[in-house]
């Protein structure tokens, strides 16, 4: 993971580049269970990632610990149960295959002993009622040093001990925080592309022993029910291209080469200036700088 996501987030200098002869922008401001969005799994990937009344519960309970990010709360939400939209065993009644309750998937043993009632909430505290269960989240991510930078992975990473999920969690996070309307399709783009992280690169891969860079891309896209086409070129010329003067968000792709006629590489831009991308042969999977010289244009797929 890159210095800027492992210290939960750090601001970034935005980089000017042309694309196709319009300005857009890269870069800006960044701060800081159980099985989440795999493949396959069912979500809702149409409108929003975050629905606007979990972003205000996220915020409100983030606010209860100094320093807490609600991207944070939010990412977690998202990851678990698709931010409470989920129809799987465990989220709104029973359990899953792991013993996880509830939309912030709490095993009973540990809900118990951070337990907290928000307001509105049921009493006693419930983990399938959404105002309780992030509550709760909040007040164990606060137990576990969250509302810090310096502990904010060990934090998360008690939450769930998968190093993919605290990677995971992390870029979403970033990526709310650039863009709190974030697309679905995005976000399960960027949670495809976080898991491949240490992959190794493979000369036309498509996830079967390796990825190159665009197959890394249309899998991850695949994952959101979105088809992309093979190859660099072909995903650049399908567009469709970031709105003249925007600024390229979480979820974009990023194309470079010698010009947009001859595009050979493309990454996933995660916020903060930097791509998940599959550089080359003897590399992996990997974080890299997306403000590089020959950088020819983005695009959003829908």
């Amino acid at each position: 993971m890159s210095k800027v996501l492992a210290v939960g987030l750090a601001a970034m200098v935005s980089v000017v580049v042309l694309l196709g002869g319009c300005v857009a922008l890269i870069g800006g401001a960044a701060t800081g269970s159980s099985a989440g969005l795999a493949p396959g799994t069912p979500g809702s990937d149409a409108g929003p990632a975050v629905p606007a009344a979990w972003e205000v519960l996220d915020q409100s309970a983030a606010a209860t610990c100094p320093g807490l990010a609600w991207s944070v709360l939010a990412a977690i939400g998202r990851v678990e149960s698709d931010s409470g939209r989920s129809n799987l065993p465990g989220v709104h009644s029973g359990a899953n295959s792991a013993g996880a309750e509830g939309p912030m998937q709490f095993e009973p043993a540990t809900f118990a002993e951070y337990a907290t009632v928000g307001p509105g909430g049921v009493r006693p505290a419930s983990p399938y009622d959404p105002v309780d269960a992030v509550y709760t989240a909040a007040t164990m991510l606060c137990a576990d040093g969250g509302g810090h930078s310096a502990t904010l992975n060990a934090a998360v990473g008690d939450y769930n001990h998968s190093a993919v999920y605290v990677q995971t969690v992390l870029v979403l996070s970033e990526a709310l925080l650039t863009t709190p309307t974030l697309p679905a399709t995005g976000a399960t783009a960027l949670a495809f592309a976080t898991a491949q992280l240490g992959v190794p690169y493979l000369w036309g891969g498509t996830g079967d022993g390796g990825y190159d860079c665009s197959g890394l891309v249309q899998a991850a896209y695949r994952a959101a029910g979105i088809d992309l086409p093979r190859v660099a070129q072909d995903q650049f010329d399908a567009g469709p291209a970031v709105p003249d003067g925007s600024t390229v968000e979480p979820g974009d792709l990023v194309f470079f080469g010698t010009s947009a006629a001859s595009v050979e590489h493309v990454g996933l831009y995660v916020g903060g200036g930097e791509m998940i991308d599959a550089p080359y042969t003897g590399t992996v999977v990997r974080f890299d700088r997306a403000g590089q010289p020959d950088l020819v244009g983005a695009t959003r797929p829908d």
